[in-house]
């Protein structure tokens, strides 16, 4: 197989230790049908001998001293507090010296003071799940029975930091909060939050006579789901609370977006595959062994082979994943060529560029009218900040400038 040199960026993968289980069923998961990828085997579970193999072949295919393990789902603390305990058993063997850092996402509601015990002592970096205050997540955050899980969220997360883990929250813009930024916004402030990944809210559905599923990108009879937001909501929202950042927060509480939008406008890579000029940066794999290009495209046309037969340098620093990853420049429509935002957007993530654009041709994001309108409100924003860098100085001095002058940037 034809490969480049492992040494052109880090190679991430994202591991799935239960595979698709999880203990809630959330409306607009997109994950939880991966397990009819595999339908003749019932218990979807990573095996100690798979662990073991992973952790030894991800440690050595890694060029920096540095090593990151990302635990992702399904909801992985459905495996045992032993399961992880013999993970950094592993990882201690194989590391030989080597700073390993692990990461694991979470919907919150299994943890307790054991649990929290176990990531404090090993300064794991936890990411909570969870869309704002209750009214704002329940409505699509539940269980398989339509039990609501938001107060078990906050039981988590007051037990995150009674034992003073280190937490992110991760929270989807979904039709009904994006209606409400400013208690949105707040909220995560007054929960303790410092750093917050907001990803907006885009699924389409094909309805069949057995059902209706969530689409995939080649699906063109798809429908988008009523959950998701709407490029206008979504552009509003993103307005509002950059309002509120940039004047209060800067420098203090951290949104990923961002500081995305500010890395492209230094010209430096962004902290998030979806704001990149290419994407296939973290490839996925199964509790099975199956590696596939990216966490949102576990379909069969992008699995790219198994740890058993392959090993993760021929597969994610393949000639297949390189032409993954390239597609996302390439693919982009006129329209998105022609934009003064491209260098900040990249055309955002390929999975939702199923609209056509201004010249009909197909591939532009759904959420385009947002971002525009998000990127022409920051602009002069961004100018600022990037100047204040380019000097030495803090970008926060914006937020004297703006007490100020708080009539604002134009």
């Amino acid at each position: 197989m034809k490969t480049i040199s492992p040494f052109a960026r880090p190679l991430y993968v994202f591991l799935k230790p239960v595979g698709a289980h999880c203990n809630l069923a959330c409306d607009y998961c997109y994950y939880l049908e991966k397990s009819r990828l595999y339908p003749q085997t019932q218990r979807q579970m990573l095996s100690e001998e798979l662990l073991e193999q992973f952790i030894r072949t991800y440690i050595q295919s890694q060029t920096m001293e540095q090593v990151l393990f990302t635990w992702h789902g399904g909801e992985p603390l459905l495996r045992p507090l032993s399961f992880y305990r013999q993970a950094v058993r592993l990882q201690q063997k194989y590391g030989r010296g080597r700073q390993i850092d692990n990461v694991i996402q979470t919907n919150g509601t299994l943890l307790t003071d054991e649990w929290c015990e176990f990531l404090h002592e090993n300064q794991w970096l936890v990411g909570v799940s969870i869309d704002g205050p209750q009214h704002l997540h329940d409505p699509y955050r539940h269980t398989s029975t339509g039990r609501p899980s938001w107060e078990q969220v906050m039981k988590g997360i007051r037990l995150l930091q009674k034992h003073r883990v280190e937490w992110n929250a991760m929270a989807v813009v979904h039709r009904q909060n994006a209606e409400k930024p400013q208690e949105f916004y707040h909220f995560f402030k007054e929960i303790g939050c410092q750093y917050l990944q907001v990803t907006p809210l885009v699924e389409r559905v094909v309805r069949q006579p057995e059902g209706s599923r969530l689409a995939h990108l080649k699906d063109e009879d798809a429908t988008v789901a009523d959950f998701t937001v709407t490029p206008e909501q979504w552009g509003r929202f993103l307005c509002e609370i950059f309002d509120e950042w940039v004047r209060h927060d800067v420098g203090q509480f951290y949104l990923t977006l961002f500081d995305c939008t500010l890395a492209n406008w230094m010209g430096v890579p962004p902290g998030l595959c979806a704001y990149s000029k290419e994407c296939g940066h973290a490839g996925v794999m199964e509790f099975n062994g199956d590696v596939y290009s990216c966490d949102h495209f576990v379909f069969p046309p992008y699995r790219l082979g198994n740890i058993r037969q392959q090993t993760l340098v021929e597969m994610l620093y393949g000639e297949r994943q390189q032409a993954f990853s390239r597609l996302k420049h390439t693919s982009l429509p006129r329209q998105c060529r022609e934009c003064e935002w491209e260098f900040a957007c990249h055309g955002e993530c390929p999975r939702n560029r199923f609209m056509r654009d201004a010249y009909g041709q197909p591939g532009l994001h759904y959420l385009c009218e947002g971002y525009r309108r998000y990127y022409a409100h920051v602009a002069p924003y961004m100018d600022y900040m990037k100047n204040e860098l380019l000097n030495d100085r803090a970008p926060a001095r914006i937020m004297d400038y703006l007490k100020k002058h708080p009539d604002g940037l134009c």
